[in-house]
């Protein structure tokens, strides 16, 4: 297991370094840059603005400076907002993105397999019709027309919960996002959990179960669970991070301060720092998740256990 977690570790590694690589590269290559907005200006003072940001360097030489600070843990200042540093920005964002992200994981995963997991026991009937046109109207639908029509219902017509704004982070702020957020993902491992369900209820392992004269009741809590899992499970992993690094749409819709707004603006803005920073966030967690995901993998089939 510990060699498995040191190899899964440096390739995790070479991968945000490719991440970054990457997203660096492409940023450049993008029309306009950071400094458009001061294009009115003298030249001097441009120039001098420049090469505070060391955007007068080469761009081998930036990519050089940028890494090595990445690797020191500073993820440099923001263009956009003077005197901010990007990690601090970050460090602010996050809490109200990780606290909407966990709580949707919460609402959408559990009902989610249960949901799968009955409309398996009889595909092709009533109740896996009604399920199966649950899950496809839930990854139809997108986020923003999902949360529009919920303020429009909850909030304007009956007035029961508040149509946006992030007061205190508690009670009611977070019914509405966290049900926009949820109601995809819940459709999403619905769907997830059904397909696994009927794979493992036909495996050869079940087969022999039945003819030992099981009833279905343990066959689904005593063998076929673990294995129908693993679909979901592979897909949480991706998801939850892409949850808790905030939903742009959610978090514009409902005027939460998350870092998924600091992402649209910094692209808006060609704010280089404060994009590869949310990018890093991102592709860290995904990395952190599947990590979790293979070690669950292993408790839930021993077969899959690294070694």
């Amino acid at each position: 297991m510990a060699l498995f977690l040191l190899r899964r570790t440096i390739a995790g590694l070479l991968t945000l370094l490719a991440l970054l690589t990457l997203s660096f590269f492409l940023l450049r290559a993008a029309p306009g840059g950071p400094l458009d907005r001061e294009r009115s200006l003298p030249p001097q003072i441009e120039a001098a603005i420049a090469a505070q940001y060391h955007l007068d360097e080469p761009l081998w030489r930036q990519y050089l400076r940028y890494t090595a600070d990445v690797l020191r843990g500073d993820l440099g200042p923001s263009f956009q907002y003077d005197g901010y540093r990007v990690i601090d920005l970050i460090a602010a964002g996050l809490p109200a993105s990780l606290l909407l992200g966990a709580l949707a994981l919460l609402v959408a995963v559990p009902p989610g397999v249960v949901l799968g997991f009955a409309a398996a026991q009889r595909p092709g009937g009533w109740r896996d019709r009604i399920i199966a046109l649950f899950s496809v109207a839930g990854v139809s639908v997108p986020n923003f027309v999902v949360a529009p029509l919920l303020v429009l219902v909850f909030a304007v017509s009956l007035a029961w919960l508040p149509a946006g704004g992030w007061r205190d982070g508690s009670g009611q702020d977070l019914v509405l996002p966290v049900i926009a957020l949820a109601l995809p993902q819940l459709a999403y491992v619905a769907r997830l959990a059904r397909a696994g369900m009927i794979e493992a209820l036909a495996a050869p392992f079940m087969l022999t179960a039945r003819a030992k004269g099981l009833p279905p009741r343990l066959l689904l809590w005593r063998h076929a669970w673990r294995p129908a899992l693993l679909p979901v499970l592979s897909y949480l992993g991706p998801a939850a991070a892409g949850l808790m690094t905030g939903s742009v749409v959610v978090e514009q819709i409902f005027g939460i301060p998350g870092i998924g707004r600091h992402f649209v603006q910094g692209a808006l803005n060609r704010d280089y720092t404060l994009v590869l920073g949310v990018v890093l966030l991102y592709g860290a967690l995904i990395v952190v998740f599947n990590l979790l995901v293979d070690v669950l993998y292993g408790l839930l089939d021993p077969r899959l256990r690294p070694s």
